[in-house]
């Protein structure tokens, strides 16, 4: 049987990663993004959705539900990022870091939740927060942290489940282009973190994965 996963988020650099690991390897892939710009080449159905609008989800969700009937993986690898103080951050900016990585992990989560098989593994990408708290990254650092603890408080619910909360280092993403940091040397490519992923998701891993 052909096994078929959400993916949200699916055109940035993990995201589309992870739909051609997962292609690849015999799954039927239902991507999501906020143009529907993602990877068309390996995705079977590709749907348009801002993770920050609750209505445009449920549209794409029930859209989706059309399209495969049920579904066995759900990921949520969609995020933003901006480097700016809190004193000149303005409240928009704000907002969209927290709707990208931690908002949007609800909305989605929450719409995706009747096309699930209830075993169905719930992914979320986050980061390694605790190493984000610098200056200028105080709404991104509060997201992953948001998305930390809602991935745990979300494995004490969904019992049967299992929930992965993945924390890569750095990866070689658009990200950098957003932040006066240089990309370090040993970043890891998106192909090596979705390697991870997906072998963790077979694995049967369960709760935070750290990928360095």
């Amino acid at each position: 049987m052909t096994k078929t996963a959400l993916i949200w988020g699916a055109a940035g650099g993990i995201g589309s990663a992870i739909v051609r690991k997962l292609k690849a390897d015999g799954w039927r892939i239902l991507a999501f993004s906020r143009r529907g710009d993602a990877p068309n080449d390996m995705a079977d159905h590709v749907f348009a959705a801002d993770v920050a609008d609750p209505f445009a989800v449920q549209r794409a969700a029930l859209s989706a539900g059309q399209e495969a009937g049920e579904a066995h993986l759900f990921i949520y690898a969609a995020g933003d990022i901006v480097a700016e103080p809190a004193a000149r951050m303005t409240p928009d900016m704000f907002r969209r870091v927290l709707d990208a990585n931690l908002i949007g992990a609800y909305n989605t989560l929450h719409h995706s939740l009747p096309l699930l098989t209830a075993d169905a593994p719930l992914v979320f990408i986050g980061a390694v927060s605790e190493r984000m708290r610098l200056p200028g990254l105080s709404a991104y650092a509060a997201a992953k942290a948001g998305l930390e603890a809602f991935a745990e408080a979300l494995r004490k619910e969904e019992r049967k489940r299992r929930v992965i909360l993945v924390r890569p280092a750095a990866v070689k993403t658009r990200f950098w282009q957003k932040v006066p940091f240089k990309m370090p040397g040993n970043a890891l490519a998106p192909e090596a973190v979705a390697e991870k992923i997906v072998a963790a998701i077979v694995g049967k891993h369960e709760g935070q994965l750290d990928i360095a």
